[in-house]
């Protein structure tokens, strides 16, 4: 006796198994890999300490300098409640930066922008301005200077931010 399927079973079979790798995806896969963790979850159960041991070399905010290099390098920084901070890196014309931040839960207002080497006249250049609690993208520098970061934390609460970075760059760190 030969047993057939119908196609609507094998539909709904191809949807559910759709679904169960989707979920999977969002709250497993990602969290470990990728430290993505739309849902909360995979930080709940430890998943995302998988893709934060894998990440390279973990940096508390330097203030000496170092080079890029092809590996991602993570530096924490935390914004004091009501306060703004700049960190820094020294870069040479059209050298490039791969980058993404994301901070422990509030958004923050910030700047990415770059100051040309040598001016005194307090020019900057934005490259993106908005709020909030994560960015990923790269930019290569329109001119030899200091690019970064200036964000601004306007809860009651200290903000974590945690910055991966990695390309042609000198550290400044944080700007007094």
């Amino acid at each position: 006796m030969q047993h057939t399927v119908s196609s609507k079973t094998l539909i709904k079979a191809s949807i559910t198994a759709l679904f169960v790798a989707i979920i999977a995806l969002v709250l497993f896969i990602l969290p470990a890999e990728y430290n993505i963790d739309p849902t909360g979850i995979g930080k709940q159960l430890g998943v995302t300490k998988i893709a934060q041991a894998s990440e390279q070399k973990s940096v508390k905010a330097p203030d000496s300098l170092q080079m890029g290099s092809d590996e991602f390098q993570t530096i924490e920084v935390t914004i004091p409640a009501n306060r703004g901070i700049e960190y820094k890196f020294e870069m040479q014309q059209y050298e490039k930066m791969t980058y993404e931040w994301m901070t422990d839960g509030d958004s923050l207002y910030f700047d990415l922008h770059g100051e040309p080497v040598g001016d005194t006249t307090g020019y900057f250049e934005s490259y993106a301005i908005a709020n909030l609690n994560e960015m990923k993208g790269s930019f290569t520098a329109p001119f030899a200077g200091s690019h970064g970061w200036y964000w601004k934390n306007n809860s009651d609460s200290p903000v974590a931010i945690q910055l991966l970075v990695k390309g042609q760059f000198k550290v400044i760190g944080l700007k007094k």
